[in-house]
């Protein structure tokens, strides 16, 4: 059983904050099951833009300080970092005020600046990460409950994407995003990189609407924790009133048969659910993937934005490998090269990684180059 914590907390308060967080980690077993002594502890909380605690688009520094005060009370190292989506870190960080819980706490606020490739057992092969998120010793994930105008939900598994750093973010949606399963899983195979340790949901005011960043607060009184943040996910949906066939990721979970979305299998601590009246979330209108461009420019942007395989002719005998390998069939065999049809091509790698002459080599295209290369 994957088991979720669902607790009240009415406010911000820090005290009402504090005890409500610890009532939520009790039946999880309360901090010392997540962190040890001595260990770097890396929070992630949810830092998508510059935006003031009150309009609910990061979560909110009363959590972060909170979170960061249990992790010193286990002898932990509390570490604070995450990647926008649309400004720098660090101004982003004061801007939410979780530069301020940072300093005040004696934290160490860690900027995403330095990418590792790791490699991934899902559809898409390789991911260039920040190197600070792996190398810690734990992972708290603490994402906010918002609705999302591409994904319906952004909670648990989706925050995870904050460990893209620069424009990898952007890349990542125009190698992906030929349709929602398919980012879906592009995120799932990110979020099984190295899934967190604990996931911990600000969902003490909300999004609804044209969220990530553009919907309404909404009050719901509510901390959710869990191991899984699958399980979580699904709870915090089931919460929002967000029916099933919207929750891309959480079908494409089941696709793969995960631990942690099957709902019979997900054991509820803390708050009865059923006592809480919360009435369904407005959701967005649901935009594309590639943020709604015209075609042309789509593919325009893929070639500029993302990395794409490519023959090395000297190294290449045309054995096919690569044509059998690929889950899209864009790959052609003509005369004495390889032809890659890159508007199609989903960027899995499957072809370099099966090819039994290392015959295939990673171009980048010139925006990620600069902007969203490896770090130093």
């Amino acid at each position: 059983m994957n088991r979720v914590s669902i607790e009240k907390v009415p406010s911000y308060d820090y005290e009402e904050v504090s005890a409500g967080l610890q009532r939520l980690l009790e039946p999880l077993g309360g901090i010392g099951a997540f962190v040890r002594p001595g260990e770097r502890v890396l929070l992630k909380p949810n830092m998508l833009a510059g935006k003031p605690p009150e309009a609910a688009v990061t979560t909110h520094p009363a959590l972060v300080r909170e979170v960061i005060r249990l992790v010193q009370s286990a002898g932990g190292i509390p570490l604070v970092g995450d990647s926008p989506g649309i400004g720098t870190q660090r101004g982003v960080a004061k801007k939410s005020g979780i530069m301020a819980v940072v300093e005040e706490c004696g934290a160490e606020f860690v900027e995403f600046a330095r990418t590792t490739e790791v490699a991934s057992k899902g559809l898409f092969k390789r991911f260039e990460v920040a190197a600070e998120y792996l190398e810690a010793d734990r992972v708290i994930n603490l994402p906010k409950l918002k609705t999302h105008e591409m994904m319906t939900l952004t909670c648990g598994v989706k925050n995870i994407f904050g460990i893209l750093v620069g424009a990898a973010k952007p890349a990542w949606h125009m190698q992906a995003g030929f349709d929602r399963e398919l980012f879906a899983r592009a995120l799932l195979d990110l979020y099984l990189v190295r899934p967190p340790d604990l996931t911990i949901v600000d969902a003490i005011t909300s999004m609804e609407g044209d969220g990530p960043s553009s919907g309404e607060p909404r009050h719901t009184g509510l901390l959710l924790a869990g191991v899984n943040a699958l399980s979580v996910d699904l709870i915090a949906a089931e919460l929002a009133g967000i029916p099933k066939h919207l929750l891309f990721v959480e079908q494409e979970a089941v696709k793969q048969g995960l631990q942690g979305v099957d709902r019979d299998k997900i054991e509820l601590c803390g708050v009865d659910p059923k006592s809480l009246a919360i009435q369904p979330f407005r959701l967005p209108p649901l935009s594309d993937v590639q943020f709604g461009l015209p075609g042309f420019i789509k593919n325009a942007l893929r070639n500029q934005l993302t990395t794409r395989p490519e023959q090395i002719a000297d190294k290449c005998i045309l054995c096919g490998a690569c044509v059998k390998a690929c889950p899209p069939q864009v790959i052609t065999i003509e005369g004495q090269k390889l032809k890659f049809d890159y508007r199609r091509c989903i960027r899995c790698f499957c072809c370099r990684e099966l090819c039994p002459e290392k015959a295939l080599t990673v171009r980048q295209g010139i925006l990620l180059k600069v902007f969203g290369g490896k770090g130093k």
